[in-house]
């Protein structure tokens, strides 16, 4: 039996009845939205209260009536972790008390017997008020029950003062209160980072030669410089020689392969080792120490898979499953096999050991100063597992955050984001037509997606040398990057063969051919060109603009072509207002009539605004709403600040 008078209803944002958290930044707001309905015509209130797992008692914020029912309010978060939040809501007698007795006072009623009424909820307040606010309280319960003061009574009873102690110390009875839900806060760079992936093995100043990482750390520079600000390097461990790879992905390697980074573990150690080639544990560690001082994070493969000799094949077969001819099976993704590989068997009964030797593996290289971990292929591991380890890491590393690499279907790919991976690979990969990408970033965007899913834009990955890409001109890395750059706040390329436009594939797949997944190769990191001189441009472009810095606030603009594609970006303050447009056609110059969003730039049609291009300094006059504009395949996008 339930005697609460409100309902509460439709709440958002929430997943899956609270099943799941959302996720936000540290200085991000939530606006919360209930449908609060009562019965009868008594005035209803309701608030979100709200909390940090640190706090003891719950903060409130008086929620809005926006009409039909529906009540609003937001709140920021201030601090990493967990917070709590929950609607509450009632019938505001004193207010209904203080509605009633307007009424009647406008119909010339007498409300001596109401003013009576009214004492009952001038009392409590008592406990509330203190100096000035406590007297004029008093002074009232005195005026109420004095039908001497008759006049004075009526007038402060509909008083707006009177009104403002009600909402600020509300006599909340019969509380109704919402499921409580939660929301993760991460730190900024889950919503704002470019990535830089390469392989230190190919870093060798020397044709031949096997890089390390002091080879890697002459790149940090150049790195740095371009603005990129994460630097991601493959796995860094020994490499399995059973079953090793060659190059090309043959099936039998050959003298002198160097073998898959991914097939990790051999008898030189498993995946707390390094691979000695690539140097030691001290000079790991100074390669982060010296990619900090360029303000440069290093991400690391977390590859929870092993090599047919590795360690653990040995000391741990129990973590493996066997076939009935003792054989392991090795690991595929079809069509792709990995001969190389053998997959954790997360059935065993060892699970909890298995589980816990993960878990110390990702604390061992937190240890070494990792706080972003790039993870493989995570949808072939069960997702309870995910979010055991996340969890458990994050409790002691708040900064920790986790990419999923995982090209699956969408609701897999969705089901890990919940689960708790900080960022997540997209199909932007492969979205390349006006069409396809505004359909997208409107799912991203503007779907319940945009609560728990960040995505991270890549154009390429070594697994991925995508049909568009594969002999593609220099326009159309320029496209790719521009689009990865300016719709989404994270992005990364897999380097150097996307700036130096080496896309030679695998005849009829999207393999690169002479992969460095398969072998070591040898690169001029001296070379710099006009796509490392633009890439450059738009990293520091978008450090200095909080617009670009975020995903969601984004609105698509007509433009009278398809090949060429508009967008309008706004920070939350409105501080920082772009708009982006970008020829998608490689090889002819375009040109079109962009409408610009006046209402949502609070500009009428006439009034002069400033677009000061940020790519090439050029600043235009636009009057306007419909714009002309024409941009080239040799320059093939601007980047407008909107000074209004």
């Amino acid at each position: 039996m339930k005697q609460e008078r409100v309902v509460i209803e439709n709440m958002s944002p929430q997943l899956e009845c609270g099943t799941y958290f959302i996720k936000r930044i540290v200085g991000e707001s939530i606006s919360v939205f209930a449908d609060v309905l009562g019965d009868g015509h008594d005035v209803i209130q309701a608030d979100v209260a709200f909390k940090h797992e640190s706090e003891k008692s719950f903060s409130t914020v008086r929620m809005e009536h926006l009409g039909n029912d529906v009540h609003s309010a937001s709140f920021t978060v201030s601090k990493q972790g967990f917070y709590e939040y929950k609607v509450g809501a009632w019938v505001d007698n004193p207010l209904n008390w203080q509605h009633g007795i307007e009424a009647k006072l406008r119909d010339h009623q007498t409300v001596t017997s109401e003013l009576l009424d009214g004492v009952q909820y001038l009392k409590p307040l008592l406990k509330s008020t203190k100096g000035k606010e406590k007297e004029y309280v008093q002074q009232l319960i005195s005026a109420f029950e004095d039908s001497g003061n008759y006049n004075l009574a009526i007038k402060e009873a509909i008083s707006e003062k009177l009104h403002r102690l009600f909402i600020q110390y509300p006599l909340r009875t019969l509380v109704n209160s919402s499921t409580l839900l939660q929301v993760y806060v991460d730190r900024e760079k889950a919503r704002f980072s470019t990535w830089y992936e390469f392989f230190p093995r190919s870093t060798a100043s020397v044709e031949g030669a096997h890089g390390t990482f002091k080879d890697a750390e002459r790149l940090l520079p150049k790195i740095s410089a371009m603005g990129f600000d994460t630097v991601y390097l493959p796995p860094i461990h020994p490499i399995g020689e059973v079953n090793r790879k060659g190059k090309n992905n043959a099936t039998a390697a050959q003298e002198g392969d160097t073998g898959v980074p991914w097939g990790i573990g051999s008898r030189l150690g498993g995946h707390k080792s390094i691979h000695p080639e690539l140097g030691t544990e001290a000079d790991f560690k100074g390669f982060i120490k010296t990619a900090a001082e360029y303000q440069l994070e290093v991400a690391m493969d977390l590859a929870f898979q092993a090599a047919p000799d590795h360690p653990y094949t040995s000391s741990n077969p129990e973590w493996f499953r066997k076939r009935p001819d003792g054989t392991m099976q090795y690991a595929e993704n079809p069509p792709k096999k990995y001969q190389d590989i053998v997959n954790f068997y997360f059935e065993s009964k060892a699970y909890k050991e298995l589980w816990q030797e993960l878990l110390d593996v990702t604390l061992h290289w937190i240890g070494f100063g990792i706080n972003i971990f790039r993870v493989d292929n995570p949808h072939t591991k069960p997702y309870y597992f995910w979010n055991w380890l996340i969890a458990e890491v994050k409790k002691k590393h708040p900064d920790v955050l986790f990419l999923a690499e995982a090209f699956s279907r969408p609701k897999v790919m969705q089901q890990l984001a919940k689960q708790g991976f900080s960022q997540s690979y997209t199909y932007f990969t492969w979205r390349v037509h006006k069409h396809e990408l505004m359909e997208y970033m409107t799912e991203l965007t503007q779907t319940e997606m945009k609560e728990y899913y960040r995505p991270n834009f890549w154009p390429n990955t070594p697994d991925i040398n995508p049909y568009h890409l594969q002999g593609a001109n220099e326009s159309m890395h320029l496209n790719r990057y521009a689009l990865a750059a300016t719709l989404c706040g994270n992005v990364g390329i897999y380097g150097p063969v996307f700036e130096y436009m080496k896309t030679d594939a695998m005849p009829g797949k999207e393999e690169y051919l002479h992969s460095e997944k398969y072998e070591v190769r040898f690169w001029d990191w001296s070379i710099e060109n006009k796509i490392t001189h633009l890439m450059a441009k738009i990293n520091h472009v978008r450090r200095s603009h909080p617009s670009l810095q975020q995903t969601n606030n984004i609105r698509f603009c007509t433009i009278e072509n398809d090949k060429l594609l508009a967008f309008y970006k706004w920070n939350d303050e409105k501080t920082d207002e772009i708009l982006v447009i970008i020829n998608l056609d490689p090889y002819y110059a375009q040109q079109g009539m962009v409408q610009l969003p006046l209402m949502e730039l609070g500009i009428e049609a006439g009034k002069p605004i400033q677009m000061h291009d940020l790519i090439t300094d050029n600043s235009y006059l636009w009057y306007q709403e419909w714009n002309f504009v024409e941009l080239p395949s040799s320059l093939p996008f601007h980047v407008f600040q909107i000074k209004k």
